[in-house]
Order: structure tokens, then C-alpha cells, then sequence
């Protein structure tokens, strides 16, 4: 079995190779180690995108607005996904961002999980069906992750989602009051022994 980092050096070599920058290469690196830590196909996929990038020339896109359409062919997920990162601080305060055709999705996905951990907040994705919860690049919740992921997709809308508590407020103070059990009141020889409470002083 390969470690990771024997899978993000050989990704970050093979994508030189394939004409991306150092800089880029080690994002792509990054990427496909994560899709794999997740049990994802980032080898397989990124091998059948390289394949396909020989024949067709995909649409970088560099400046990310809350609508983005390619003129021709689909978008490159790479780019689009450093370009995600690099972007992150204005974008995040898009309400919902569209982009129609993006190639292999799932190698854009492995760049979106880890826009989730910068900007610290859970990323819902849709595309074609499918949806998809980005969750601060520890997991990434799906609802066919038993098919596989399509080459392409038509359209997707992502959207940021804003943190919040899964419970009310009444069930934190039962929970609370529960924990106020375990809490010890203060008496004088707590005090006497905690720290920097001595009466002597031993310098």
C-alpha cells in the first residue's frame, strides 16, 4: 500500500510533468492525498483528466464572480480549484456561486474540502443531484459515494454554510446542569493550595 506522501510527491512530479507550475503541483499534490486519505478515486481520476487534458484544451478560470460559464470547453478543476483558494476572502461573502461545466468534479471537491478548513465554515455543494457537505476538510458527506463520480458536471452551485449549535438552548442547560454536579465549591484549603497560593515564598 502507498503512504501519502509517496501519493503527493509522485502527484506533484506527475503534474510538472503534465505542464502546471511547481506552485501549482503541490496544490494538486495536497488534493489528491486528501481524496485518497478519504477513500476517494483522486489516482484514478486525476490519471483519466491528464489523459483527456492531452486532446482538449480546458478553460482555466482565474477570477471567480457568483455566475461563471466557460465560452467553450469545460472548466479545468485545478485551476479552478487554486483559484477557490486563492479567492477564498472575497468569495465567501457570495450568497451562492454557480459554475456550469466543470470537469471531473471530484478533483475540484478535494480543493473545495480544504477551502472548508480556512475559512472555517462547512461547504454545501450541488451539482446535477448530487449533493455534497464539505466539513472544514475532515470529511466530506455525500449522497453516492457507492457510484461513481461522473466526469463531468453540467452545473454546480455551491454555498457557504454559516456555523450554528445542532441542539437548542434547553438542551445545553440540561446538559449543563448536569455537569454542575462534577463542579467543587471553593473552600479555604482549595484556596491555601492552589497555585501561587503559599504563604511562604521560596525564592
Amino acid at each position: 500500500m502507498r503512504s501519502l506522501s509517496e501519493i503527493e510527491t509522485a502527484v506533484k512530479r506527475a503534474s510538472r510533468a503534465v505542464g502546471f507550475s511547481w506552485g501549482d503541483s503541490e496544490e494538486i499534490g495536497k488534493s489528491i492525498r486528501l481524496l485518497e486519505l478519504f477513500g476517494l478515486h483522486g489516482i484514478k481520476n486525476l490519471n483519466q483528466y491528464y489523459k483527456e487534458k492531452e486532446t482538449k484544451k480546458f478553460e482555466n478560470l482565474n477570477l471567480i464572480s457568483e455566475k461563471n460559464e466557460p465560452s467553450l470547453e469545460s472548466f479545468c478543476p485545478i485551476i479552478l480549484g487554486v483559484s477557490f483558494l486563492d479567492q477564498i476572502k472575497s468569495i465567501e461573502n457570495f450568497e451562492t456561486i454557480h459554475f456550469k461545466k466543470i470537469a471531473y468534479p471530484i478533483i475540484f471537491l478535494s480543493f473545495l474540502s480544504r477551502t472548508s478548513e480556512i475559512c472555517g465554515k462547512k461547504i454545501y455543494a450541488r451539482f446535477d443531484k448530487n449533493e455534497i457537505l464539505l466539513n472544514l476538510n475532515v470529511n466530506i458527506c455525500s449522497n453516492f459515494f457507492d457510484q461513481e463520480f461522473p466526469k463531468f458536471a453540467n452545473e454546480m452551485e455551491i454555498k457557504f454554510v454559516n456555523n450554528q449549535d445542532n441542539f437548542t438552548d434547553s438542551e445545553w442547560n440540561n446538559l449543563y446542569k448536569l455537569a454542575e454536579n462534577t463542579f467543587v465549591e471553593e473552600s479555604d484549603s482549595l484556596k491555601q493550595g492552589a497555585a501561587g497560593a503559599g504563604l511562604t515564598d521560596n525564592d
